[in-house]
């Protein structure tokens, strides 16, 4: 998936469901962070990968939380 298009996905979630994406991505950052060190993880990429993917729904998360707060003000 690239990039431009996995932020379109998340820029069409709702506020709950970015914040269940966010927990989502941590255990599975968790998980890839515990496969390496004990040696199973065959693509380090995939932890970059992750780390940068809770990145931009952390960001999305924010600009949608700045939004509503503007707009009730």
């Amino acid at each position: 998936m690239k990039w431009k298009d996995y932020k379109t996905e998340i820029r069409n979630l709702s506020v709950k469901d970015l914040r269940a994406k966010i927990v989502e991505l941590k255990k599975e950052l968790f998980n890839l962070r515990f496969q390496h060190s004990i040696g199973e993880l065959a693509q380090t990429t995939n932890l970059r990968n992750t780390k940068k993917k809770i990145a931009i729904a952390m960001t999305i998360l924010n600009e949608k939380l700045r939004e509503e707060k503007d707009g009730k003000r």
